[in-house]
């Protein structure tokens, strides 16, 4: 079985990629914030494991790089504002090699990673301040 990282230390990560301008801008909003208001953490975070298995999992994803869309989906915007958004992203920001697939526990800390982002801005947990005005 495999478990989901800690709290805190998905909590310093987030932190740091706030202090990354292009990072900083994305908020949940509009739509995107009624998406995840509407199903809730547990819909969100099936959405997140089936969207991270399809557009970042494989090893040569297609249009890596340009696969993700800046909203439609909180999982979306969440994957900007967390570096999970493409495999040089993912790379960069958490270690994680290109050219392979991910394996099971780097899905589990993906999803982990974009879920908590996702929890903290609804909850106006910590680096959920406000940022630059997005319209939607």
């Amino acid at each position: 079985m495999t478990t989901s990282p800690d709290p805190s230390a998905l909590d310093e990560r987030l932190n740091a990629l706030a202090l990354q301008p292009f990072r900083a801008r994305f908020r949940l909003r509009g739509r995107d914030r009624a998406t995840a208001e509407l199903k809730g953490p547990a819909t969100i975070r099936w959405h997140a494991y089936d969207l991270i298995a399809k557009r970042l999992a494989p090893a040569e994803p297609y249009k890596d790089g340009k696969q993700t869309p800046y909203r439609g989906h909180p999982v979306f915007v969440a994957q900007h504002a967390t570096a999970t958004c493409c495999r040089g992203c993912l790379e960069r920001w958490h270690g994680i090699p290109k050219g392979r697939e991910l394996t099971r526990a780097e899905h589990v800390y993906v999803v982990a990673v974009i879920c908590r982002w996702i929890e903290r801005e609804m909850t106006g947990g910590a680096g959920s301040g406000p940022g630059p005005a997005r319209r939607d």
